[in-house]
């Protein structure tokens, strides 16, 4: 075998100068995509170059590159670009493959870590709310959850949570057929005090249950939600009141609130900006 030959048999798979080249064009590729993706209305091939700090020439003939499989489009009118069909697939297929519970698994480890209480992840079943993932506390007196156990969504704070970000109509129709039975004496019972309640949770991101399904047990709340914005499921941390007393909700709900928004940017979701349009 000749020293050249030697070399390049030594060489590790995916070194070398074309390779290098093959994969800074690859990122360049997918850094066109995700700024397509984020206009919707399409962008012009300069107005693209310029966002990509690339060469009108460069960033021309990888746009053909991308459209010869189908992930661009151009507009024949317009002349602006946009992403194609194949596009779509491929992350309407991350969509469908998501598993929010395996992801929000970890993050409740993590809430009852620095809680030291217990957390939990829930998602509505029509009217009531389901509880699907648990993080148990250690301590001695603790709240305890059996999985697939429902809660009314009226009187949980996972229930709330999810009520407060649900259309107008839908939250009607729950309360047509439902109705607001009180489970405890702190349970919001009547529409008027549930729907200021939903508009509070919608206002600060997070929903408080103050003893509202179990006496002595306070919890805090907030929603998941997918990319259209529309409640996917939702996390707690519950406690008994000699460990949750309400001057630590709002530390607690800040916390939960951030850790379901970044559950939601894992999952490829956003959370929904807070509009009194919605309060009526």
């Amino acid at each position: 075998m000749s020293e050249v030959k030697r070399r390049t048999a030594g060489r590790p798979a995916g070194s070398g100068k074309a390779t290098g080249g093959h994969s800074q064009s690859l990122v360049r590729g997918l850094n066109l995509l995700e700024r397509l993706s984020t206009s919707p209305g399409g962008l012009a091939l300069s107005e693209l170059a310029e966002q990509a700090d690339l060469a009108p020439s460069t960033t021309h003939r990888l746009l053909q590159a991308l459209q010869g499989q189908g992930f661009v489009a151009q507009d024949s009118e317009l002349g602006v670009w946009k992403i194609d069909v194949k596009t779509f697939r491929i992350g309407n297929s991350f969509l469908e493959a998501r598993d929010f519970v395996a992801t929000s698994r970890p993050f409740l480890r993590r809430l009852t870590a620095l809680t030291g209480e217990t957390a939990n992840l829930g998602i509505r079943d029509d009217g009531t709310a389901v509880f699907l993932a648990q993080s148990e506390s250690s301590q001695m007196m603790r709240m305890i959850t059996r999985l697939g156990s429902r809660a009314p969504l009226h009187a949980s704070g996972i229930g709330k949570a999810l009520m407060a970000w649900l259309p107008d109509e839908e939250l009607a129709r729950i309360l047509a057929e439902r109705g607001l039975a009180r489970v405890t004496e702190n349970t919001l019972h009547t529409p008027e005090s549930l729907r200021a309640g939903l508009t509070e949770i919608r206002r600060q991101g997070f929903a408080c249950d103050r003893e509202e399904h179990a006496i002595g047990l306070q919890c805090v709340a907030a929603c998941l939600h997918d990319e259209h914005g529309t409640p996917l499921a939702a996390i707690s941390v519950s406690g008994p009141v000699a460990r949750v007393p309400e001057a630590r909700l709002l530390e607690l709900g800040a916390l939960v609130r951030e850790t379901a928004a970044e559950i939601t940017t894992r999952l490829g979701g956003r959370v929904p900006v807070h509009s009194s349009t919605t309060d009526s």
